[in-house]
């Protein structure tokens, strides 16, 4: 057993019951608490963060050729980080020549090295908010869960898929078969993993560590060398994982170019490029149903593992917590200004209105309560701006005046208050009915809401689940009173591939996804053709290869 997976056999452990059980359990802690992380671990990291900023981001024996880097904060910092960058050539040259030294290596030492990996970076989770903050827009609370320690979750669940995978077929075995009354035939034989080759992981601009780790942390667990090519608008928290991960491969006698970054400028990008090289074998990506199109029909020979885009929708048909219900979807529509790729955005109503716990709601009214509550939750600046954050591209705004056109303004959008230097906004609420389908059945990226007529629930939940089969959708929600018709929505969100929520009107939200619980996307619709993380997800990152040979009796 080799000393890193020895370290950190336990953990691994761990994972794999959660993992079977699906009950709650996290192996980094979530609350950026000094008692944890150490008394002076925000200031740390805040020190690590701001000691980038204007300088070259060296990382040791990394291939350069030339410096690229021009991320510019959502809050209005100018970054000033420069990273090293090197043709595509250089990059496959470096990363096919370490492939043979990762490729031999025991599954318990790359799995060790991975684990110890993803410990040294939930270690480095302020510095990393920081990071995720600035070049996402996250709020920095959001940022140091999602992209510290619920981003590590994610990684510690795919090495932990990846070695069960691994391990399911033995090492050595002898085989014997019985031959009548003659002697039997022995053989033995051997078993290994091998790895497919290069992995190509494509980061996004909106979670760069959550979306990232999954299939970084999958290839490197089984065996493939890596390239992990971020977003040119939020490099800084991929640089830092990359580093990380170089320091711990060469400490432990292997090639640091077993992980490599490919950073490019915006206007410059060298995705298509990278996509299209023949010796790409793995690529997982995270981004627009467009170009996730665009990806899987020039991949070639290499494997696509996806999350795109998806409308998601929320039903109401009864509810016995109407303003818990409202409550609820208000912080679901407002949460990092709706740019969750889990973020509702149609809400599906009866226009005869609905029962609840204080009497008949009409549509208006319903729609009146959902607003209204917005209002309430964001009516405290400093609350607004910690749920709401800053808003990542600036596409976004203008896609948020489009929308405006599209319907009655039920809640119109405005700049959160307090941060005036940002780019900002909060949820924009637009009424339409079911037959207005060119404006609610296209996703609408950022804090655009659609509360849509429907005849009644179920007419709501067959359009909800249409479009998440013709568009895609991550999730969906309901509420609802009666049991027979829970149990005919999920039945018919099921068919669809999308995860329903039912009657959320606590702590839990329709945006969030737990890591060795919730299985984050389905892979049976468009909104991605992988799912976070199940075995399929891991199983094709390598082959199985066998040699045998006779045995004498």
């Amino acid at each position: 057993m080799s000393r890193l997976f020895a370290r950190y056999d336990q953990v691994l452990q761990q994972a794999l019951e959660a993992a079977a059980r699906r009950d709650y359990w996290s192996a980094y802690s979530e609350v950026p608490s000094g008692k944890i992380y150490g008394e002076t671990a925000r200031d740390d990291g805040l020190v690590a963060f701001e000691a980038r900023l204007g300088k070259h981001f060296d990382i040791p024996g990394h291939p350069s050729e030339r410096a690229v880097g021009d991320e510019v904060s959502p809050y209005g910092l100018s970054l000033g980080v420069t990273y090293p960058a090197a043709s595509i050539e250089t990059l496959m040259s470096a990363s096919q020549a370490a492939a043979a030294q990762w490729a031999a290596a025991d599954p318990q030492v790359r799995v060790g090295i991975c684990l110890e990996i993803i410990a040294r970076l939930n270690a480095r989770s302020f510095e990393m908010a920081n990071s995720v903050m600035h070049t996402t827009g996250q709020a920095f609370a959001m940022a140091f869960q999602a992209g510290g320690p619920h981003a590590q979750d994610r990684a510690l669940e795919a090495v932990a898929y990846a070695y069960a995978e691994m391990t399911r077929t033995p090492v050595e075995a002898v085989w014997t078969k019985p031959q009548g009354k003659g002697e039997p035939i022995v053989m033995e034989k051997h078993w290994r993993i091998v790895p497919r080759g290069i992995a190509l992981v494509i980061g996004c601009n909106t979670f760069p560590t959550w979306n990232s780790y999954p299939g970084l942390f999958a290839s490197l667990a089984t065996g493939n060398t890596v390239i992990v090519k971020p977003h040119p608008a939020a490099i800084l928290p991929l640089a830092i994982t990359v580093e990380i991960a170089r320091q711990v491969l060469a400490e432990e006698g292997f090639s640091p170019n077993i992980v490599l970054l490919a950073a490019d400028a915006a206007g410059h990008e060298i995705t298509t490029d990278l996509v299209r090289h023949p010796s790409v074998s793995i690529i997982d990506y995270t981004g627009s149903s467009s170009f996730g199109n665009w990806v899987r029909a020039n991949a070639g020979k290499a494997d696509v593992y996806t999350e795109e885009a998806g409308v998601n929708s929320i039903v109401i048909g009864a509810t016995d917590n109407f303003a818990g219900m409202c409550d609820n979807i208000a912080f679901s529509l407002s949460l990092y200004s709706g740019q969750m790729c889990t973020s509702p955005q149609n809400v599906f109503v009866p226009r005869n209105g609905i029962e609840t716990n204080d009497g008949f709601k009409s549509f208006d009214e319903v729609a009146s309560g959902i607003a209204g509550a917005i209002d309430r939750l964001l009516s405290d600046p400093g609350r607004a701006a910690g749920i709401c954050g800053a808003v990542a591209n600036p596409a976004t705004l203008g896609r948020i005046d489009e929308a405006r056109k599209l319907g009655r303004i039920l809640r119109d959008c405005a700049p959160v208050p307090g941060l005036e230097g940002a780019r900002t906004a909060t949820p924009l609420v637009i009424g339409v009915d079911a037959r207005d389908r060119e404006a609610y059945a296209e996703e609408r990226f950022g804090p655009i809401a659609f509360i849509v007529a429907v005849d009644n629930a179920a007419h709501g939940v067959d359009l909800a689940a249409r479009l998440a089969e013709e568009k895609g959708a991550i999730t969906a929600a309901l509420y609802e009173t009666d049991e027979a018709r829970i149990l005919a929505a999920a039945d018919r969100f099921a068919t669809a591939g999308v995860n329903l929520s039912v009657n959320l009107t606590g702590g839990i939200y329709v945006n969030q996804s737990a890591a060795f619980s919730d299985f984050h996307v389905t892979g049976a619709n468009p909104a991605g053709n992988a799912s976070l993380t199940d075995a399929a997800y891991v199983a094709s990152r390598f082959r199985v290869v066998m040699w045998r040979r006779p045995l004498a009796a």
